[in-house]
């Protein structure tokens, strides 16, 4: 599973197989190592966060600070769902 960076102790990352059809591009959190419980946030065109769910129970507060680090990596996600799966889509 490719792990895109890390902040704090958190992992933001994508599975290697993120099913077919394939999703819209999106990323997974989680504490420590990457969980099948791991947290995962949609990305927008808009380059906004939204959260799907919130399965590894990360506090409000430290998800919120979460969400706005990926903001700043958009660009960054992007590019890297597609130079991995070949072909992007957004949420919204």
């Amino acid at each position: 599973m490719p792990q895109l960076f890390k902040i704090g102790g958190y992992w933001i990352y994508f599975w290697s197989d993120e099913s077919k059809p394939l999703e819209p591009v999106h990323v997974h959190v989680s504490e420590g190592r990457p969980n099948k419980n791991a947290t995962k946030i949609w990305i927008t065109m808009s380059g906004k966060c939204l959260k799907a769910n919130n399965n590894s129970h990360i506090p409000d507060n430290t998800l919120r600070n979460i969400m706005r680090m990926i903001e700043l990596r958009i660009e960054y996600i992007s590019k890297c769902w597609y130079e991995r799966f070949g072909e992007i889509s957004y949420y919204c």
